[in-house]
């Protein structure tokens, strides 16, 4: 259970530290800011289940939810000139398997900025490399939601993606960079046979990324990067990025002798579009290839937000909307969306985006190409994220257990609500 008497003090020390380091700067004329908000995503959702999920134990193969997809509360204080602190409350998934609302220290970290070209920080967040979406601020995605396979050890040795770790991250003209060295947290269960994470002594995982920016810079205040800025900036990146981490995998127990240990090694190129077109609309894309090693044959199924609690003579996917969406193989991944003028829909100013994302991936463990199929249309009322209403439709392939081809495909219908307070 999580102390919430510990996430109140937190709190209360970030909303004072500002003022308690007022004056210890020469600036005279500098001011301390603080900003927060707390913003929220509410699904509605109908899911055509794997074979053999289970609901509560009991076998289910539609099922309709409600459920909170992510609550978010980000706080930051730029408390010198120099100095920048940033912390995220939150969590993710409360829906009728999570029995109490828990709100978690996601990110609290400090930062030193030396100049625009190095700024150094340590502590827990998701500054790390390999590609765009590594960490993605949830608050401006264009899909309906954030493709998970980037996150590759998500809930695994981090927390929501993030780690303890350090960092240094700049921009020098149209280069922006980040180099960060991070602690993932402790295995404990043992694999058994297959690869999976080492419940060994974990060692830091070193990961960087580079981007050149040919048109608008973007921010790099924080590790979130926006999802689709409509027709409000004009943006074309390229980037390449790794992450690696020795021994970070293994075919049993670490303390066996006759254990394989296999090291975490990834590489990433991609690219991202936001183009304002003339006639006040826009086109937002994205491309990426992605090359993950694991180790032999890694394989691991994820279902965003998964209703199920088990499974009984299921195919490979397992239970209730997973598919194999990570493993050691390859895999592209695309969006592309258009935000079309601002348009009057029930007496309200509306920007309506439809959008399309495809994961295409060749996983060595299984016997044919996986592939997932996102469609969404977002309506953001008067033209933000603040305010927005999205329809999607997800389309995953069903993998069978013996034969590891796909066999079939089943679907995700959601309908999402997104709200922020200021």
């Amino acid at each position: 259970m999580k102390d919430t008497g510990f996430f109140t003090v937190l709190l209360i020390a970030f909303l004072l530290a500002p003022f308690s380091l007022i004056g210890q700067e020469k600036e005279a004329k500098f001011k301390p800011t603080l900003n927060w908000n707390a913003r929220a995503q509410i699904w509605l959702r109908y899911s055509d289940l794997n074979k053999g999920s289970l609901v509560n134990s009991e076998p289910t193969s539609h099922f309709t939810d409600i459920s909170i997809r992510r609550i978010r509360i980000p706080i930051s204080a730029q408390i010198t000139p120099k100095i920048y602190v940033s912390a995220m409350f939150g969590d993710n998934n409360y829906n009728l398997k999570k029995a109490e609302s828990l709100i978690d220290v996601l990110d609290f970290y400090v930062e030193y900025a030396f100049s625009k070209y190095a700024e150094v920080g340590f502590g827990k967040s998701g500054w790390q490399g390999l590609s765009r979406w590594n960490i993605r601020s949830s608050n401006s995605l264009m899909g309906l939601d954030s493709p998970l396979f980037p996150l590759n050890t998500v809930e695994k040795d981090d927390d929501l993606g993030r780690q303890f770790g350090t960092w240094i991250k700049g921009q020098a003209g149209r280069f922006d960079y980040r180099v960060s060295l991070n602690q993932p947290r402790a295995i404990s269960e043992a694999p058994n046979g297959k690869v999976d994470f080492a419940n060994n002594k974990p060692r830091w995982k070193t990961s960087s990324y580079l981007k050149y920016q040919f048109f608008e810079n973007e921010s790099n205040k924080t590790a979130y990067q926006t999802g689709t800025y409509l027709a409000n900036k004009k943006v074309f990146n390229v980037g390449a990025g790794f992450q690696y981490q020795a021994k970070a995998f293994s075919d049993g127990d670490a303390q066996d002798p006759t254990t394989t240990f296999y090291d975490m090694k990834h590489w990433a190129v991609d690219s991202f579009l936001n183009l304002p077109l003339t006639n006040q609309q826009a086109i937002t894309a994205y491309l990426g290839f992605y090359n993950f090693n694991y180790g032999k044959d890694y394989i691991r199924n994820l279902g965003a937000n998964n209703p199920t609690n088990g499974v009984e003579n299921g195919d490979f996917n397992g239970a209730g909307v997973a598919f194999p969406m990570l493993g050691t193989g390859s895999t592209w991944y695309m969006q592309f969306g258009y935000a079309f003028k601002e348009t009057k829909l029930l007496d309200h100013k509306v920007v309506i985006q439809p959008n399309i994302a495809i994961q295409h991936a060749n996983w060595d463990a299984l016997n044919d190409k996986m592939t997932v199929y996102d469609f969404t249309t977002n309506f953001l009322i008067n033209g933000t994220h603040s305010n927005k209403i999205s329809l999607g439709y997800q389309y995953r392939p069903i993998f069978d257990a013996v034969s590891l081809t796909n066999i079939d495909y089943k679907g995700m219908a959601v309908l999402q609500y997104q709200i922020a307070l200021k």
